[in-house]
């Protein structure tokens, strides 16, 4: 009975702290976003920032992403690509990695595959935003 107790007192207290964590909004990404993707991607996202004239490849339209993926938006893909992990199909310079700029607190998040991951705070900020974003074409 009282390893019971003691499961039912752990799991309250988890299902506490995941329901009073603030998750991070589409206004939180959009700072983010101006911050570190804007110089490349362009305040509208568009893919025309003042340093796409000078790359090689030009950035994407990541307001296109939805419209890319058959009308879904690709939580995890997104997430992966923004902090690196997804670049093994990149060529030659383009996307720098984010990682280590998205490190900090972790929040639960569930990105699409029912499961609740702990992952930084910033990352989901900036999914957020781009989900905003998505062109309904």
């Amino acid at each position: 009975m009282r390893a019971i107790w003691i499961g039912l007192t752990g799991l309250g207290l988890l299902t506490a702290c995941m329901a009073t964590t603030d998750m991070p909004g589409p206004q939180d990404g959009k700072a983010l976003f101006m911050e570190n993707c804007a110089v490349c991607h362009g305040e509208n996202a568009k893919g025309n920032g003042p340093m796409a004239r000078e790359m090689a490849k030009p950035p994407k339209d990541l307001t296109l992403i939805q419209v890319r993926n058959r009308g879904e938006f690709p939580r995890a893909r997104v997430m992966s690509l923004i902090d690196g992990y997804a670049r093994s199909d990149m060529t030659g310079p383009g996307m720098p990695e984010f990682g280590a700029l998205l490190e900090g607190d972790l929040i639960p998040f569930d990105s699409g595959d029912g499961k609740q991951t702990p992952t930084p705070r910033r990352l989901v900020a900036i999914l957020e935003y781009l989900g905003s974003i998505q062109a309904t074409r």
